[in-house]
């Protein structure tokens, strides 16, 4: 027996504290860790690596032995395929030179292996570097050891809680990260320590799983005598999450590595969350939606998606600006989740769009009544930022499976049955009908044919006569557009335009309506002006200015015959920008005027910002003037109004004797309605009203 073995052998009777054995056993660990682990000093040279850091770099005992200078093992792993941003120098440098400091990083090799490396300065100078294959995900084992006080200090500066236990579960050696994160007493926890006793003093200061003493300690020992490496998620009752991988030695013992992951799984569930929900209103989003739809065809009960559009929500947008709308759509979300049953899900689906899946149901009544509910609450005021606003709701049904077979298939026709709602003058709701599908398919079809019927020169302009209702003399005209369709025949704007809209194509519509009204009116007398309506969408899209400019001078009508009239919406948007554009106009000599004055939010206002030449009053005030006193006030009001403000007014709609009368007495400058004519192709205008046979001055008392 040499003098080593004799060593040895004598420390038995010293029991587990010997220095010498416990080196023995630490350094048997650090052999079996995953974790390839190199020690060098000041100078940057090794001191010590272990087998694992030669068997991933196949490097030789002699390539590593103590002394050699770190530069070679970084040489060596760019020769291996390390890819770097840098210059291979310049790599090496920074490897090499300088404070060393705390490092993880994550280092990727030509072979396609993938290396976490991480560096830890030690006390004194020098430092640890650890290097783990994680190409297929290999678990750290934390079999660190350490012959001396290098590797006590590098123990002790890992994150992670590490305990060695030997096969009659005595406590070999644990670092300061174990003991800190159980809340243990330094003192109680020495080597030789049994596993029983610090699971006792785990559970006097709370630091255990929610199981009972004798559920906790079965469990515990079951792992403890287990020949195979086990990983386990425990969640503790003072609220940390603790990831435990333990490993079982050959002697019957264990390495057992404790890493709180408590912010790691937060941030885990945190974005699982947000992978399933929409950011503002913490609703479930399509994703989710999905799932759950998945989920209520698989159960086989009947079920309801409610599709809901808010009504208003584009007009809050506009006129108090997207805070407002974003505490908008997070009101309505909190009602929402008022009306619906804990099983139900509500989804955002966009915009001011959402969805209420509502299963079970017992039959279309369950959802009648829902819809209901939630189109009274949507119509209750909302307080946003101290303003009471309505929201309003349209509702599209589908009743699942009969409504659909599948989830797209569900969703699509509750939307086709939400279009039908909102075509009836929305705040309402309508169930899915197979007639739905034909009416969208029609709508396709039309949609095409408007895309081609500019170039295939389909549309045509009407006028209708503007009468002065002082003398009864024309003093203008409406240009109306119509589109002769080849199969459909004669179609009116309110068949299409919205159409036209909402695909894009009223701005070149509305340019060939500038261009086809100018050129017409230049052949007729010089004291009719012609009126073109301009929509917000064409009046915001660049170059407007320069098409009316272009249809003047290609036309040569004069300037001062032009009127353009617009709406209350032109100005919601970019009321600066608006405000620019109609004073540049004005500078030309067009004249300006309000259309559909007193149907929106903030009429007076606009009218405080601009001198517009005319107010045009809305039809439906026209309608009911003769029998209802509130109609007739609110004409009298927008006449006196104007007349303070030398602006025109125009009533539209005329269609009564008895209405002219009563625009007449109010003070209305200008009248407009079928009383005197119907929109007329231009040819048909000419021959009734300006041919040397037409009176110069119509009967204002007479229809036309």
């Amino acid at each position: 027996m040499d003098d080593r073995d004799k060593q040895v052998a004598d420390t038995d009777s010293l029991g587990p504290l010997d220095p010498l054995l416990l080196g023995g056993l630490l350094e048997q660990a650090v052999n079996n860790l995953s974790l390839g682990i190199v020690l060098f000093g000041a100078d940057r040279k090794v001191i010590y690596c272990n087998q694992r850091y030669m068997q991933m770099y196949a490097l030789s005992p002699e390539d590593v032995r103590p002394g050699t200078p770190t530069r070679n093992l970084i040489q060596h792993r760019l020769k291996l395929g390390l890819k770097t941003r840098d210059e291979a120098n310049a790599y090496i440098r920074k490897r090499t030179e300088g404070e060393i400091v705390s490092e993880r990083t994550v280092q990727e090799f030509a072979d396609g292996r993938i290396i976490a490396y991480s560096i830890r300065p030690l006390p004194g100078g020098g430092g640890m570097a650890t290097h783990e294959d994680i190409t297929e995900r290999e678990e750290l084992s934390a079999r660190l050891t350490e012959r001396n006080l290098q590797f006590d200090s590098a123990i002790n500066n890992m994150s992670q809680g590490l305990c060695f236990f030997d096969g009659n579960h005595r406590l070999i050696v644990c670092n300061t990260r174990y003991v800190d994160m159980y809340g243990l007493p330094p003192e109680r926890v020495r080597p030789g320590t049994s596993l029983w006793e610090i699971l006792e003093l785990r559970f006097a200061v709370g630091s255990v799983p929610a199981m009972t003493r004798d559920e906790y300690v079965k469990w515990r020992t079951d792992i403890a005598i287990s020949a195979e490496p086990t990983d386990s998620i425990v969640e503790m009752r003072n609220g940390r999450t603790f990831k435990i991988r333990h490993r079982p030695m050959p002697d019957l013992g264990w390495v057992a590595t404790h890493e709180d992951i408590t912010e790691q799984r937060h941030a885990e569930l945190q974005i699982a969350h947000m992978a399933h929900h929409d950011a503002l209103t913490d609703l479930a989003n399509r994703t989710l939606l999905g799932q759950r739809l998945e989920q209520a065809f698989a159960a086989g009960a009947t079920f309801a998606i409610h599709h809901i559009d808010l009504d208003k929500f584009k007009s809050v947008n506009d006129t108090l600006g997207h805070h407002a709308g974003d505490a908008l759509l997070k009101a309505v979300s909190e009602r929402l989740r008022k009306l619906v049953r804990p099983g139900d899900t509500i989804a955002r689906m966009g915009g001011d769009e959402f969805i209420v899946l509502q299963t079970p149901i017992d039959d279309r009544n369950d959802a009648s009544a829902l819809a209901e509910r939630i189109i009274r609450q949507m119509n209750l005021p909302f307080d946003i930022d101290g303003q009471q606003t309505i929201a309003g709701a349209s509702i599209g049904l589908a009743i699942a499976p009969g409504d659909g077979a599948t989830p797209e298939q569900a969703l699509r026709n509750a939307d086709l049955a939400l279009y039908q709602a909102k075509s009836e003058g929305r705040g309402t709701y309508r169930f899915f009908e197979p007639a739905m599908d034909e009416q969208v398919q029609n709508r396709r079809a039309l949609e095409l044919d408007l895309r081609k019927a500019l170039a295939a020169g389909e549309f045509e302009l009407h006028y209708q006569p503007l009468v002065q209702t002082e003398t009864g003399e024309i003093s203008g005209v409406e240009a109306l557009i119509r589109w002769r369709h080849p199969q459909r025949g004669l179609i009116p704007p309110n068949s299409f335009i919205p159409l036209a809209e909402e695909i894009g194509l009223i701005v070149p519509i509305g340019e060939w309506v500038i261009r086809q009204a100018c050129m017409t009116a230049s052949r007729w007398p010089d004291r009719l002006h012609i009126a073109v309506n301009i929509s917000a969408a064409q009046f915001h899209h660049p170059g407007l200015a320069e098409v009316i400019v272009g249809a003047l001078a290609a036309s040569g009508l004069d300037a001062r015959r032009l009127e353009i009239e617009i709406t209350e919406s032109v100005l919601l948007h970019d009321k600066n920008g608006t405000l620019a554009m109609l004073h540049r106009l004005r500078a030309l000599g067009i004249r300006i005027a309000m259309d559909d004055f007193g149907t929106g939010y903030s009429s007076l206002t606009y009218l405080q910002c601009f001198p517009f030449d005319k107010i045009k009053i809305d039809r439906s005030f026209i309608r009911d003037i003769a029998t209802d006193a509130s109609s007739l006030n609110i004409v009298r009001a927008i006449a006196a109004l104007a007349n303070g403000m030398g602006m025109g007014t125009t009533a539209e709609g005329v269609e009564t004797r008895e209405q002219l009368d009563r625009i007449a007495a109010e003070g209305c400058t200008e009248v407009q309605g079928f009383l005197f004519s119907r929109p007329l192709p231009a040819a048909e205008i000419e021959r009734k009203f300006l041919s040397t046979e037409a009176p110069a001055v119509l009967d204002r008392f007479a229809a036309a």
